[in-house]
């Protein structure tokens, strides 16, 4: 999946290891020049790319669908990992039809810590004979980066541990889809067993102890974090070329932001100095042109630089609000939460960025806004509201609803609006039902999964019965509430695929009146704000305003489609030998070099 932050407009995007733009604090025709650096004018971001990791797997639970895999590395780095494991003729477990060898990878995102989770992709290697994954659970797999060296396969050091139900598209059927059928994901089922560091590496020219120490001072004196029960900044420097920056709760879901919020932290710079740095600030603010990087620069001031902002809401520029409003709620200021739920209802191009930004506030303000917009007709407004409210507060018993089964997140929320089923194909598996009375129509015929059938006995009942080889039958009859049918599938040991196959076939039938949504997160639209975002820098490099590096298209380190099989990072990097998602192609680089023609 592409990534879930893109930091939009003029200078703010600073994805997967890719500095800033470079924006002049000043028009060409003005004759004031800065005097304080920035951060970012000596440092830039490290550790802002995700990290692959991957390993070989054995998927099992599968209806005859598997295969004895043929010899090859894969196979052989599977047994080695078995007799590791104690496992006695791993041959013979290999050769069942009921079990089926995959390759699994996953990605370690920015600021990842230990313990936290993410989602795993399998899929079956070429040449195998294996025809589906449905209803297979991926057992635990050791995850580290990894390299194909002489016809043997390298392991790093151990990164990440994976296992769970795997999830295959619902909707693939044997005789049409049979690639999709071989591919699926294990929501959240990846654990990170290392913490990975978020930091700044200095550019050359200023790497030393005092530089370092310098820039760790400032940002220090802007953000700090309490470590049991002791205020610490959070910026250290481990040497003279790299500081290590703590994540600050307030930015725990938007990592890209908080860089470049750091990265806007003046080094050193008298009370003067900062009094002529916001009066040039607060012009730029009602500029849509400019209004991007004065914000962020006003947000990195701090707490001194709200009044300019406020002044910002009162524009007519839509943008010159969103970019205010967005700094004040870091800032967590409650005058913020209006203006962003009045964006986040209209305009689907900032709606992902304001509802991210209202997650981030204490202020009970905030909260009101997004519990409003759960009654909403918009899908996308309503779940994004939903996840804002669980970022905000996992605890609220709004949003947090139960671990049913110990399998999967459910929730039923009471909405005034349409009746809504939504389901999720990643970060974590999780149904939400928005409207408590939904029920299922009947007649009605369908599979949740490879042993469970929902069929409906009558007008008003349903019988939910499993039936599994040299096992007895079991079945339980309920009304057609969809709460009960969920419930029931999951008393017989359905999982979290088996639910979302049961509900998506319920739709195709007809059986399912609600509207059904998959990962309903405008991220369409986050792609099409991307594409303005270039429009926007490019016409600001005609006039003169910013100074933009080039873009890995001409760079002769940049490999296209060097991975086709990899939809999330299709391009590779050579110079940091590392995949690259499409989204970070179209921004600057400082280690470009253009290629040869």
């Amino acid at each position: 999946m592409k990534s879930r932050v893109i930091v939009l407009l003029c200078g703010a995007m600073i994805l997967a290891g890719c500095s800033s733009l470079a924006i002049r604090s000043q028009s060409p025709e003005d004759p004031e020049k800065p005097t304080v650096p920035l951060v970012g004018d000596r440092a830039v971001a490290f550790g802002m790319h995700p990290i692959r990791v991957e390993a070989v797997g054995l998927v099992t639970g599968l209806n005859g669908t598997g295969s004895d895999p043929g010899p090859s590395p894969e196979r052989q780095a599977l047994i080695d990992d078995m007799q590791a494991r104690g496992v006695v003729n791993p041959q013979t477990l290999l050769a069942s039809r009921n079990c089926s060898l995959v390759k699994v990878q996953g990605w370690l995102r920015p600021g990842i810590q230990k313990g936290d989770r993410f989602d795993i992709e399998v899929r079956v290697p070429g040449r195998s004979d294996t025809t589906s994954l449905r209803g297979g659970w991926l057992m635990e797999t050791r995850l580290s980066e990894m390299q194909l060296l002489g016809g043997v396969y390298r392991h790093g050091n151990l990164l990440a541990l994976a296992q769970g139900a795997v999830m295959i598209d619902p909707a693939a059927e044997a005789k049409k889809d049979q690639v999709m059928l071989c591919r699926g994901r294990v929501l959240g089922g990846g654990v990170c067993q290392k913490s990975r560091d978020l930091g700044l590496v200095l550019r050359e020219g200023y790497q030393d102890v005092f530089n370092a120490a310098r820039i760790a001072a400032a940002i220090n004196k802007r953000f700090h974090i309490f470590d049991r029960g002791t205020q610490t900044g959070v910026a250290k420097a481990r040497n003279d070329k790299f500081i290590v920056l703590a994540v600050h709760p307030r930015y725990k879901d938007n990592i890209a932001r908080y860089v470049q919020v750091c990265r806007a932290v003046a080094i050193s710079e008298t009370d003067t100095q900062r009094m002529q740095r916001m009066e040039r600030l607060s012009r730029e603010l009602l500029e849509p042109e400019t209004a991007a990087q004065a914000a962020l620069q006003l947000e990195a001031i701090g707490p001194q630089g709200a009044d300019i902002l406020l002044k910002g809401l009162a524009s007519n520029h839509r943008e010159v609000r969103f970019y205010a409003a967005e700094a004040l709620a870091y800032l967590d200021r409650r005058e913020a939460a209006e203006p962003l739920g009045q964006l986040a209802r209209t305009e689907p191009a900032f709606r992902v960025f304001a509802l991210t930004a209202l997650s981030a506030m204490d202020d009970y303000s905030a909260y009101e806004q997004l519990r409003e917009m759960l009654d909403l007709p918009s899908t996308e407004t309503r779940y994004g509201a939903f996840r804002a409210l669980w970022a905000m507060n996992r605890e609220d018993p709004l949003v947090k609803g139960e671990n049913l089964g110990g399998h999967f997140a459910y929730c039923v929320v009471d909405s005034l609006g349409p009746p809504l089923v939504h389901v999720t194909h990643s970060r974590r598996a999780e149904l939400v039902l928005f409207g408590r009375d939904q029920r299922l129509v009947t007649p009605l015929a369908v599979n949740a999964g490879n042993q469970i059938m929902i069929t409906s006995v009558g007008p008003d009942e349903i019988s939910v019965a499993r039936f599994a080889v040299n096992e007895p039958e079991q079945k339980r009859l309920v009304s057609t509430k969809l709460d009960e049918v969920i419930r029931a599938v999951v008393e017989l040991g359905g999982r979290y695929p088996d639910v979302v196959q049961a509900l998506q076939e319920a739709k195709l039938c007809g059986a399912l009146p609600s509207r059904f949504e998959v990962d309903a997160l405008p991220e369409a639209e986050q792609a099409a704000l991307l594409r303005a975002a270039q429009a926007v820098v490019g016409r600001l490099q005609r006039a003169g305003y910013v100074k933009v590096y080039e873009m890995c298209w001409g760079c002769q380190f940049f490999r296209k489609d060097a991975h086709p099989e990899d939809p999330l990072a299709p391009h590779h990097c050579a110079f940091v030998d590392a995949p690259l998602m499409e989204v970070n192609t179209y921004l600057e680089c400082p280690d470009f070099v253009p290629a040869h023609n």
